[in-house]
This record gives structure tokens, sequence and C-alpha cells, in this order.
């Protein structure tokens, strides 16, 4: 394109009487800049489309969290990450497209005019969005680029110790707090919180309490410390506090699960029978919205997770995921609960009685799928589900794995964490991994870094653990 501006730049001057040509290579229609409330509203579309999708080339968690399993074509069921480059499109969608997006965005905050406290809590909201997506990479892969991630001064950035990042991301959500108070200079281009910074003080912490339960085990001494400020600083106290994005009625806003199940006219997935067979053996109240085409009394057909399998034999995703407005929630009241319930029988301070925090996410995880009060107590009262201090960390384990229905990437989380049997894909061969392996791109353009970094996780084994998965 510069080469065709400057040839009409020059065939221009033969003819023209000024000696200024610069203005020809302007196009004056395009902002010469972009604006930071539209990066970071980017950034954050970004995050939220690829959390909530599933989407054969470019997120798989529906099917290595075992909720759903794929009829004809079952390689990705079957955990197959490089034929579609689903690490590297992974990688890609949170560097290029989240992180690097609010990086320009907080370059470009320079260009707002607004009160110094509003210019902070943008800044914080930033930190945020970059903390969640770089938990994401390090919570899938382990040791990533982090410190060189985005550096000018090298295109072969060195990965950081899986840990280390960890440890640094919960300082600068700690950081970023302080920060987050009245509003931020976003405005409507925020589109989760509308620019409430007060808003995303509770996300922030809600996302600090993740992050500190997450490390429990690997280090229970930091987790304490991040668990207890998060728990202070204030968690979500409600579903009306969740970090959720509403997606609208009509392309190219629509929920991405719509365009998977309805758009693409594809019948390409269906229910797993991994998750089929613990919704039946609780005789959960969801699974009529979890999916449809059940069986007697609401069961769910689930087909052998990895095996190919007759789309019309088995239950299918459920009609409220065809909705073009299905919102997405990154961070939601409903993990808060198991969170702090997780806290609680660690013994954190301000954490509350478990058993209260156990209940209260799995009632508010019915209501969100259309059960009822009703629906909860007769739920509550299944000897599986009722509250078992003896048994209590299996069952916040399973209730969230399958609260997390609408977050695959916290689902496929808690069956690593919380040592979930995922029993059914043995029938196809195969064994649910416990990480991604590192793009290909990575072994080809930054050889030595990747190959240092898989070495510790056994030549890039995807069943060597990432540091919190104990």
């Amino acid at each position: 394109m510069k080469k065709l501006l400057f040839a009409a730049a020059a065939a221009l001057a033969i003819t023209s009487c000024t000696d200024d040509l610069s203005s020809l290579n302007v196009n004056g229609k395009a902002p010469e800049a972009v604006p930071a409330g539209a990066l970071f509203a980017n950034a954050t579309m970004g995050y939220y489309d690829f959390t909530s999708v599933q989407n054969v080339n470019l997120n798989n968690l529906r099917l290595w969290s075992q909720h759903w399993t794929q009829t004809t074509y079952v390689d990705e069921s079957n955990f197959q990450l490089n034929e579609r480059n689903v690490n590297g499109r992974t990688y890609t969608t949170m560097y290029t497209t989240v992180i690097r997006d609010c990086e320009e965005a907080r370059a470009a905050l320079a260009d707002v005019v607004a009160s110094n406290a509003q210019i902070a809590a943008s800044e914080a909201a930033i930190e945020v969005m970059e903390v969640m997506a770089m938990s994401l990479l390090v919570d899938l892969f382990g040791d990533v680029p982090y410190t060189e991630s985005l550096s000018d001064a090298t295109n072969t950035p060195a990965y950081d110790d899986d840990a280390a990042i960890y440890a640094d991301l919960l300082a600068r959500l700690d950081a970023a707090v302080a920060d987050l108070s009245g509003s931020n200079a976003f405005g409507s281009s925020d589109i989760i919180y509308g620019g409430s910074a007060d808003a995303w003080k509770m996300a922030a912490n809600s996302l600090m309490l993740r992050m500190a339960v997450r490390m429990i085990d690997a280090d229970a001494a930091m987790a304490k410390t991040y668990g207890e400020k998060a728990i202070a600083g204030g968690v979500f106290a409600s579903s009306a506090d969740d970090m959720r994005l509403f997606y609208s009625s009509a392309p190219p806003h629509t929920h991405p699960m719509w365009e998977t199940l309805v758009q693409s006219g594809r019948t390409d997935f269906i229910a797993s029978a991994t998750l089929g067979d613990v919704l039946n053996g609780l005789a959960d109240p969801r699974r009529a919205a979890f999916f449809k085409n059940l069986g007697g009394s609401d069961s769910v057909i689930g087909a052998p997770h990895g095996l190919q399998s007759d789309y019309y034999q088995f239950s299918q995703p459920g009609t409220a995921l065809e909705d073009p407005t299905w919102s997405h929630a990154a961070i939601s009241y409903v993990e808060t609960e198991f969170l702090m319930a997780h806290a609680a029988v660690a013994g954190w301070t301000g954490a509350g009685d478990a058993a209260t925090h156990y209940e209260n996410a799995i009632r508010a995880s019915i209501e969100e799928w259309g059960g009822s009060s009703a629906d909860a107590d007769a739920y509550m009262m299944h000897a599986m589900v009722a509250y078992n201090s003896a048994t209590a960390a299996t069952q916040i384990g399973v209730q969230k794995w399958i609260a997390m229905y609408s977050n695959p990437s916290e689902a496929y989380a808690a069956v690593r964490q919380y040592d979930l049997p995922m029993a059914t894909a043995d029938l196809a061969g195969t064994v649910t991994p416990s990480r991604y392996s590192y793009p290909l791109d990575e072994y080809s353009l930054n050889t030595t870094n990747v190959e240092a970094a898989a070495a510790k996780f056994n030549n890039d084994d995807t069943f060597s653990k990432v540091f919190w998965d104990m």
C-alpha cells in the first residue's frame, strides 16, 4: 500500500505546484491513534470471545473438561492440539489480542482527559484484564514468556517460571486494588462494568481469591496471604456482581456459542457421558438447561467420551446456549462462593463457614440455569451433595466442575486441582492431559527458549503438571 501511495504522489508531483507531498500518504478518514477505550474494549471482547466459545480451531476446553464430546471428528475430544494449532491460537489470542491491546490502551491513556483518580482506576482495570489473560496462559501451559513477552528488544522472549509469574501477578493485582474506587475513564467503553471502578475492585479481589486458592497446595503461605487480602478487600457478594459480558442479538456481537451451535448449521457436539453420568446420579435439576434430547426422568443421554457417536441418539447442548444474547462471566459469584468454601476449609481468616458458601454456590448456580428454590432444596438433600466435612474437598471440586458448565477453563482447572476422575475417555484409549504443549511456531521461531521451557515439563509432555497442580 505504501508503494502505491508513493507512486501516486510521484505522478501528482509532475503537475503539482507544491513541493510538500507528505499529506498524500495520510488517510484523512482513518484516526491516527486508536482511543484507549476502544483498545480496552477490544481486549476485553477478545478474552470473553475466547473463553466462552467451543471451537475446534480455537478453544476445546469443553471437551477437555469432558462436559461435551464430538460426534464424527473426535481428535479434539481425544486432546489433540497441534493439528488445528489450538495451542498456537491460544497464544495468539492472549498475547496479541488481549495483552497487547491492554498495553496499548495503557499507553493511550496519556491522551485521555480525566481526573488523576479516574486515570489510575483505568490503569488498574487494564491490570485486571492483563492478569486474567496471563494467569490463563500459566494455567494452561505452565512456564510462558512474561517479562520479555512484549519487549521491543527481542523477538525471542525467554520463558519465565510459572510459580514466579503467579507471584508477580498477585502482587500486581494487590497494587491495582488500591486504585479501584469511584469511576474509571472508559465509560461505555468499559463493556463489563460501564466505568464503575468499585465493581472492578470486587472483580480484582475475586480473581485474586481464585489464584490464591489455585496455588494453595504449592505455596500455602503465599496463598493464605493473598487469599485473606482478597476476602478482606471484598469479593462478589451476589450474582449481580459477576464480571459478565452480555452479548447482543445481531452479528457481529452475538454470543460465540450461537455461532458454533446455530449459525454454523453443524451437529458436532453432544453430552459426554463423563458429565452426564454424574448429573444423572445426582438427579441434577440443571440437566434440562444444560442439554436437550433427554431421556426418561430428564436423564442426560451421554456418549462415551472420545468415540464417534450419532448426534441424534444422544443429548445435545441446551437451548440456552443457542441464544445469541447469552452472557458469559469470566468470574462469577457462583465460582467465588466455591472459592470461599475452599478458603474456609483451609481456615483462612474472614472466610466464614464452608458449608454455607458451598450451599450458596450450588443454589446460585441452579437459579442461574432456571431452577427454583425448591429444586435447590431437594438437590441439597442428596447424600452425595449435602455438605460433609469429611469429604468437603471432593464435594467442592465436583460441584464446582458441574457449575462451571459455561466457563470451561475453570471446569478444566477444577478437574486438575481436585483430581477428579475422568474415566469414560478410557474407552477411547485416552486420558485427560494436565497441560497444553507449546505451539509448533514457538519451536520454529523461538527454539532455544521453548526447548528450555519444555525440558522442565518432561520434553513438553502434556501429562506433566503446572506448578499448582500437586
